[in-house]
């Protein structure tokens, strides 16, 4: 699955060919990185997707952006999301989610989830929208 010409799940032949060539093995997982990444003209970004297993077999199943030294460019591509009509809502406090904002559209098979905290590196994250993992957010 891709969102903008980048991929946002599939294999580590799919991360390498979108790419995502600079990765990191450990014993449960495989980062692999990409630099340089725009999305919807936004950037440049730095990108990785996260395999499952230490030789990235068990392939990926979302996609992270962020800036390494600016916090707030990442606004650039939520303000995009609500010009083409996504939705905004906000985790409760206390949930796995927490600290996040969470954007959505009827139909869209992918979800977007921006940290809000300042505390590290805010990070943009594309999932795809299965029921399951779709956060709850506040009422």
């Amino acid at each position: 699955m891709t969102f903008d010409h980048l991929p946002v799940s599939g294999s580590l032949a799919d991360a390498r060919r979108a790419g995502f060539t600079a990765c990191r093995p450990d014993n449960v997982t495989m980062r692999c990185r990409k630099e340089g990444v725009f999305l919807w003209r936004h950037g440049p970004f730095s990108a990785a997707v996260d395999l499952h297993g230490g030789d990235g077999a068990g392939g990926f199943d979302h996609l992270t952006l962020w800036h390494p030294t600016d916090q707030s460019a990442l606004v650039a591509v939520t303000s995009e999301l609500h010009n083409q009509g996504w939705s905004e809502c906000l985790t409760p406090v206390g949930s796995s989610w927490a600290g996040q904002a969470i954007y959505q559209q009827k139909g869209s098979p992918i979800f977007v989830a921006l940290d809000l905290s300042y505390w590290s590196i805010r990070r943009l994250t594309i999932y795809p929208a299965r029921g399951s993992i779709i956060p709850r957010c506040r009422t």
